[in-house]
């Protein structure tokens, strides 16, 4: 099957048909994916129950002040495009969002700059790296590397148009704002925590000064990084945040068009090839979907045009992603068919 098209007495064969059968999948997997209320609320209330008892993992210690928090708080969420919730645990529990908050920053300078500013100005590779991995930032040629892992996300935060600090961590937190639909707030202790803790971060912030891959002042561009990580954010709210990018950018909830639509693929791409630090490609191989992860425990992941998923648990393994949060989200994904390159019944 083909179509065809005369110029001037020359056939010209449109092979459309590959691009659409590429597509399909894609395409039909709103459709292919049960939104039943009834089958959403038994899905998170199971994978609660199934997973709530589960002790692998630990929670992140390289900040002091995530190591104070309680390590079985555990909670499950979806939202659908329609602006549905279904929820079972801990899910109104405000944890510091951390590294879940890069693909919405990347979002952000997609927004101002257009989506070519990501891969010009960053990149858009992953590591199979350590996310704060030094070594990526040197056998890189992008040195940012991609706006997922720490040095692409500082990188990020520089390319947010401001004059001054506040004005670049406030664009940043109302963007937030409007993704989830709630009035978020950084959780004080963390932040002062990892500031003083981030040596690292500031590391980073001058390896890339050093390669012009850094839009601001180094150290402001770290500090408004670490602050960015230490906004509160409840698995709900996160929930709202990931349902705007499967409901093409418009909020479920407010109704409100946050990302322009165009972006949205770009920002699930990058959720896909690094959004699960080092971790990724298993991720891609298990669950089949665009997701972010974050030492403070919460995850993120999409299913374009219908659905987010959240899982958040402080138990994360060695490469940062939570233990319950990922296997909560994968039996979801799994008992849907939502994996995005096909559910193989």
């Amino acid at each position: 099957m083909s179509t065809k098209l005369w110029f001037n007495g020359t056939q010209t064969v449109l092979v459309i048909v590959i691009v659409a059968l590429m597509a399909a999948p894609f395409a039909a997997l709103a459709g292919d994916v049960s939104t039943d209320p009834a089958t959403l609320k038994r899905l998170v209330q199971e994978a609660y129950n199934k997973f709530k008892d589960v002790k692998e993992g630990k929670p992140a210690d390289y900040i002091p002040e995530l190591a104070k928090v309680p390590a079985d708080l555990f909670g499950v969420a979806i939202v659908t495009a329609k602006g549905e919730i279904y929820t079972a645990g801990y899910v109104d529990y405000a944890f510091t969002i951390q590294s879940v908050s890069k693909p919405f920053t990347a979002a952000l300078v997609m927004q101002e700059q257009g989506a070519q500013a990501i891969p010009d100005k960053i990149g858009v590779e992953p590591t199979g790296q350590k996310f704060n991995s030094i070594l990526a930032t040197q056998v890189i040629p992008q040195v940012s590397v991609n706006p997922l892992v720490n040095s692409g996300a500082i990188a990020s935060v520089s390319m947010v148009k401001a004059k001054t600090a506040d004005e670049r961590f406030n664009k940043i937190l109302g963007f937030f704002d409007r993704l989830s639909g709630a009035k978020l707030t950084v959780i004080d202790d963390v932040y002062k925590s990892e500031a003083a803790t981030n040596q690292r971060n500031r590391a980073h912030g001058y390896i890339l000064f050093a390669s012009d891959r850094i839009y601001s002042d180094p150290m402001e561009a770290g500090d408004v990084y670490t602050k960015q990580c230490s906004i509160g954010v409840s698995a709900k709210q996160l929930a709202v945040m990931g349902a705007t990018l499967a409901n093409h950018g418009v909020n479920p909830v407010t109704k409100e068009q946050v990302i322009d639509a165009r972006y949205v693929p770009k920002v699930l791409a990058i959720m896909m090839m690094a959004g699960f630090y080092n971790e990724s490609g298993k991720w891609a191989y298990t669950a089949g979907l665009p997701a972010k992860t974050g030492v403070g425990g919460g995850i993120v992941a999409v299913v374009p045009g219908t659905m987010a998923i959240v899982g958040f648990s402080p138990r994360v393994n060695d490469a940062g992603n939570s233990v319950r949060a990922a296997k909560a989200i994968e039996y979801i994904a799994e008992q849907l068919g939502a994996n995005v390159f096909g559910s193989g019944r």
